[in-house]
């Protein structure tokens, strides 16, 4: 009996030694700002169909052995905003759009698991490929009933001690809500012992990267987002850059382990736009940035969790408009942004006085393919020369305007015309209710197998982890 006792214990003992083992020391939580499951599906159909083949070929995380999908409705509307949709994700809770990690009256804060992961004695990063102070990372670090009140959030961070920030930048660092001039925050980051590092150079040149750092786009640079990764020279600041420089400074004389946050910001901003193509290429970055994660993952398979889902879906993008056959093949024409495209017409219509159709249409052929590679009827070219007239002859300039855009409207029609070539179609300019897409590979990855609400995912992550969210 005191043999069959001893024996049981012994296996409760050892049961109890591996299930305390299940626990990730590295965390990633990767958000694809507006990616919901057709932004996944058109980028795989897009790269099966350069190499003519009807099928898909996948991205990294769409191959994880979990997969599940949720909602993504918040507290006050059945579309959600990005405040409410990154809210959810980093503290298990509802709120109204607009708010950030508080209660929908804006007067109770909640705790995120990046600070739970914080008070676990693990490192913490927030990266992103857009502004630091934005909604879905702010939704991780700040608690502000007002996700506009960027001057506010830049406190935050610093309240925060997190161990490192990346991403383009801050909106207003001098600033505060009520527009007035307030302390610049960049003496407040040093003050509080963070280094600042503009551009991939000065982090490198960094002596040691396991102090807190705050990476930033090169000095006037935009703050306000990366570029677009259809736009970006080799001198430019990526997220794949940003992931891999996380990893080298949360992983640096840390035996504790980390959590690290990253956003895919720009899938939505090129969304928002209509811009198929520009929206390939964000989830292609993305993909960079996950994959980096996923190298990590395979060197500590047995300690690491990898989650990669989204905040919100963006756009109601459909892929099929039509017709059974695809041409998504067609995208791969386009060679820069929407935004980019505006910009080269601009810069067209301001180098001469007198620009002739067949020079604008050579533009828009070069950068879009459009008549040289794309059919384009003659009653879609009268609609384009039409904006012509208007624009350049009589110099009465019509603009598209999305969320974070203001283009020029031949730019925009010229892409929706690209679109319609390539078998996409849009529902709106906006956010949808479309579920968002959870995909997990790691420790504890099993959790994620069913239908779920959105803020299930931080509260499974508690689960498996250990680390304190709002209850």
């Amino acid at each position: 009996m005191k043999k069959t006792v001893l024996i049981f214990s012994l296996l409760v003992a050892l049961a109890h030694g591996v299930f305390a083992q299940q626990k990730p020391k590295y965390i990633f939580f990767m958000i694809g700002d507006g990616m919901g499951l057709n932004q996944i599906n058109l980028t795989e159909v897009f790269l099966a169909a350069q190499e003519d083949r009807n099928t898909v070929f996948p991205l990294i995380f769409s191959t994880f052995p979990h997969a599940t999908f949720a909602t993504s409705y918040s507290l006050s509307h059945g579309v959600t905003d990005s405040a409410a949709g990154g809210t959810a994700l980093a503290v298990g809770k509802k709120t109204k759009n607009g708010v950030l990690a508080m209660d929908s009256t804006g007067t109770i804060s909640y705790k995120s698991i990046a600070y739970g992961a914080k008070e676990a004695g693990m490192k913490v990063g927030i990266t992103t490929s857009v502004s630091i102070d934005h909604a879905t990372p702010a939704s991780f670090y700040a608690k502000q009933p007002n996700r506009g009140r960027y001057y506010e959030i830049g406190l935050d961070l610093i309240a925060s001690n997190f161990d490192f920030f990346a991403g383009s930048g801050f909106l207003s660092p001098d600033k505060n809500s009520e527009k007035k001039s307030a302390p610049s925050l960049f003496p407040k980051f040093k003050e509080a012992g963070y280094k600042l590092a503009y551009g991939l150079t000065e982090y490198q040149a960094l002596k040691d990267k396991s102090e807190k750092i705050i990476l930033m786009n090169v000095k006037g640079s935009d703050n306000e987002a990366l570029k677009y990764a259809i736009d970006q020279q080799p001198e430019d600041l990526t997220l794949e850059q940003i992931t891999e420089s996380a990893i080298e400074s949360l992983s640096k004389d840390n035996d504790k382990g980390f959590f690290l946050m990253v956003e895919g910001g720009k899938i939505d901003w090129a969304a928002h736009a209509n811009d198929a193509t520009t929206t390939i290429r964000e989830m292609l970055d993305f993909n960079k940035a996950v994959k980096r994660a996923y190298e990590f993952y395979k060197q500590h398979p047995d300690e690491t969790l990898i989650i990669v889902t989204a905040d919100h879906e963006t756009g109601g993008i459909a892929i099929g408009n039509g017709g059974s056959r695809l041409q998504t093949k067609l995208l791969a024409n386009q060679r820069v942004s929407q935004g980019e495209l505006s910009k080269r017409i601009a810069d067209l219509r301001q180098s001469k006085k007198e620009v002739s159709w067949s020079e604008v249409k050579g533009l828009l052929d070069e950068n879009t393919g459009l008549f040289s590679k794309i059919q384009v009827s003659q009653a879609e070219e009268d609609e384009l020369m039409a904006i012509y007239q208007k624009s350049f002859v009589a110099h009465e300039e019509e603009t598209a305007k999305s969320l974070y855009a203001t283009d020029d409207k031949l730019a925009s029609e010229a892409i929706k015309l690209l679109n319609k070539a390539g078998s996409i179609s849009w529902a709106s300019g906006n956010h949808s209710a479309a579920y968002i897409p959870i995909f997990a590979v790691g420790v504890g990855a099993e959790q994620f197998s069913h239908k779920m609400e959105n803020t299930d995912i931080p509260k499974k992550l508690s689960t498996i982890t250990g680390l304190q969210i709002e209850k």
